[in-house]
């Protein structure tokens, strides 16, 4: 059974995440968020784009791939063919007067920061600066396994525009797809190497994602989602869970969130430790569930306790300095040898 100490910091964490995603206390002016080709990142801006409209707090959506605005975003703004330096006095240009003054949150949110990353190239920190203020947070999504063709002016010695990314922010997301990391876990267990997906396969054409229905079931619903929070004291908060997001019937009903747990109650990541002992030790001698019965029988716990162990009257004291000595009585068939005897 978890202490009393691990059990509050997995709350505290779930807690810190629940925060992250509610824009609360201005938690991160700039979050993160990391995808692959194999795990989009969409369900984790759907989660944001509805808390915030729980929260009547106004969103604007930069889209870099959508053409249509999504339900639980304000205003949409498309990307393509506009500058840095366009894209963001158009952005600001929907901020409230009320904005500045804390009056009411804003969520600014980009689907894809890839692009922009490649036309601001070192001006990218100026960029993501000018956006945020004391009540804008800045969502962003950058695509890992999508390469970044830097223009000839970039310098070899700047820090590539990922680099800087994930030193501006201040909570970084990272998805992953829940059944490939039940694989690996099941590969670690067992001792092999654990299987690869994607690019990471390394086969020419081939591309293998999420898998099958059938296996994703079985892995369960949801996706991994671990957190890296950054607090202001320079300490890192990290933890891994998973979110299932609702289904889109209930999207489209009513605006709901999305179910959160930590990753170690999922139970291909449970720990045999973590197990609740009280239980078994209320079982007492009660059958185990196997294909064979370990218990016994009232005679034969009658017989085992019957049973004389041998050499057992060589612990008693029989005498100074006797009582190590070993008392063995001779069989029938037993050969006795007389030199033997004699040593």
């Amino acid at each position: 059974m978890p202490s009393s100490t691990q059990s509050h910091a997995r709350s505290h964490s779930l807690l810190l995440l629940q925060k992250l995603l509610n824009l609360r206390d201005s938690a991160s002016p700039l979050t993160l968020i990391l995808d692959t080709l194999e795990q989009s990142a969409t369900p984790v801006v759907h989660e944001f784009l509805s808390r915030a409209k729980i929260s009547k707090s106004k969103t604007i959506f930069l889209s870099s791939s959508l053409l249509r605005k999504p339900p639980a975003a304000d205003v949409f703004v498309k990307a393509w063919g506009k500058t840095p330096e366009a894209l963001r006095a158009e952005i600001t240009s929907h901020y409230s007067s009320g904005s500045a003054g804390h009056a009411h949150k804003v969520l600014v949110v980009m689907d894809g920061v890839n692009g922009i990353a490649c036309a601001a190239g070192s001006n990218l920190a100026v960029f993501l600066s000018g956006l945020v203020t004391p009540a804008v947070s800045l969502v962003a999504v950058y695509h890992t396994d999508l390469p970044l063709v830097l223009p000839p002016s970039f310098g070899e010695y700047e820090p590539h525009p990922f680099t800087t990314l994930c030193h501006l922010a201040t909570a970084v997301l990272r998805v992953a797809s829940l059944y490939q990391a039940v694989e690996r876990r099941r590969a670690r267990n067992r001792s092999l190497q654990e299987p690869e997906w994607g690019l990471a396969e390394g086969r020419e054409g081939v591309l293998i994602g999420l898998g099958s229905a059938e296996k994703r079931s079985a892995a369960g619903e949801g996706l991994v989602l671990e957190m890296e929070l950054r607090r202001r004291s320079g300490r890192a908060v990290a933890e891994k869970f998973v979110l299932v997001p609702q289904s889109a019937a209930a999207q489209d009903s009513k605006v709901q969130t999305s179910r959160l747990y930590l990753l170690s109650d999922h139970p291909a990541f449970r720990d045999p430790s973590d197990i609740d002992q009280g239980g078994a030790a209320d079982e007492g001698d009660g059958d185990m569930e196997t294909t064979f019965n370990l218990g016994l029988t009232e005679k034969q716990r009658r017989d085992r306790e019957g049973i004389v162990l041998p050499y057992l009257d060589a612990q008693t004291d029989i005498g100074a300095g006797e009582g190590g000595r070993i008392l063995y009585e001779m069989g029938r068939e037993d050969d006795f040898d007389d030199e033997e005897d004699e040593i």
